[in-house]
């Protein structure tokens, strides 16, 4: 069977899983994590990086090169618009890529993504030649907005951040996907459960970010192996093609010839 590759923006990657790298117990620990499980890409905070005293930012930093896996920056605990163009542009040369997750925290309760600033802070990085990846909601009117000023990716999140509780809006997420059939897809955060990662990828998303599950696990390493295995069974699932849901009150199946009768 030929290997399902994923290509978005400039990368081909063997895997749709992406992993954080914040939470970890140890570099090592992080580095198992990403090799054992195939995951394509690690994504880190550059603010993180920034604000550690002494090496200990530099020393996970070096870790993460040296696993070989390509880095995402991303401006995580960005708060407008303008602070965020000025991470994410430390963040490109920091890491040598025109690639930035943009992240622009609107509402310190559940970590929601401001739109108003994103949006802006957006149109911005787009002009300056740099592929933005925004973290957003499941809104399609601000999808759409993205995709308007030259987004070719959308992260919009399965829940808040770092709750576990999965895909509590499916129905809008499945209409997010209709809706912009040739753009990148990721769900990203909310994900606690490798059922959860299947999920997004049954529905026909392209890739799954996330982090507190696999950090925050008893296992890591097993966790993030378990969690490589569910997109891959998602991604099949999709590809094939799943059954519609039906009623029980109109099963496909006639039992009527039940040879117990």
């Amino acid at each position: 069977m030929a290997k399902d590759y994923f290509e978005i923006t400039d990368l081909k990657l063997p895997s749709r899983l992406f992993l954080g790298s914040s939470g970890f117990s140890s570099p090592d620990e992080l580095k198992n994590a990403l090799n054992l499980s195939g995951a394509s890409i690690v994504t880190m905070g550059v603010k993180r990086i920034v604000g550690h005293s002494g090496n200990h930012g530099r020393v996970w930093f070096d870790e993460i090169l040296s696993s070989g896996i390509p880095i995402l920056p991303n401006t995580a605990g960005c708060r407008t618009a303008k602070e965020a163009v000025k991470i994410a542009e430390i963040a490109c040369e920091l890491f040598e890529t025109n690639r930035i997750k943009l992240e622009v925290v609107g509402d310190d309760f559940s970590l929601q993504p401001n739109p108003f600033e994103l949006l802006a802070a957006t149109k911005i990085l787009i002009k300056k030649g740099i592929s933005v990846f925004p973290f957003c909601t499941e809104d399609i009117v601000v999808a759409e907005a993205l995709v308007d000023v030259g987004c070719d990716v959308l992260m919009p999140w399965g829940s808040p951040i770092g709750s576990g509780q999965g895909l509590l809006n499916i129905e809008s997420l499945k209409r997010l996907r209709e809706k912009f059939p040739r753009t990148r897809m990721i769900v990203d955060a909310g994900i606690g459960k490798p059922s959860h990662a299947c999920q997004a990828m049954e529905i026909g998303y392209d890739a799954v970010l996330l982090n507190s599950a696999v950090s925050q696990s008893k296992d890591p390493v097993k966790m993030a192996i378990a969690f490589s295995d569910a997109v891959k069974a998602g991604r099949k699932g999709f590809e094939a093609g799943l059954i519609n849901s039906q009623s029980m009150a109109t099963p496909t199946t006639d039992f009527s010839t039940n040879i117990f009768e």
